[in-house]
């Protein structure tokens, strides 16, 4: 695989590019409710968003750094999660494509 198919699966296709944009958007959300009133619970959409491997690096780094950890190894657990889900996502649609234009090929017979 190289980078140009990696790239594509990852942000060029229809699914990708909703998921990243619900990801960036509670993003977005979430900072703008940290900066202007008391955020509350609101910091849990991009985890719920990105599981469950965002829940795995979170979990990864609670148990190296503990309680201690800096917020930028957990942000970088939900960034790296959403990468690595959005080429899921399209590596999924690619594969239905696959499947469905396999499916209406003419046999030769």
């Amino acid at each position: 695989m190289n980078a140009r198919t990696l790239s594509r699966l990852t942000f060029a296709n229809a699914a990708s590019a909703v998921y990243l944009g619900l990801v960036g958007a509670s993003v977005v959300f979430e900072v703008a409710a940290a900066l202007f009133a008391d955020p509350g619970i609101v910091g849990i959409w991009p985890f719920l968003l990105t599981a469950p491997t965002s829940l795995l690096a979170a979990g990864a780094v609670g148990a190296v750094w503990g309680a201690e950890a800096p917020i930028w190894y957990l942000a970088s657990g939900v960034i790296i999660s959403a990468l690595v889900q959005s080429f899921a996502l399209g590596a999924l649609l690619e594969a239905l494509r696959g499947r469905r234009r396999g499916l209406t090929r003419p046999s030769r017979g």
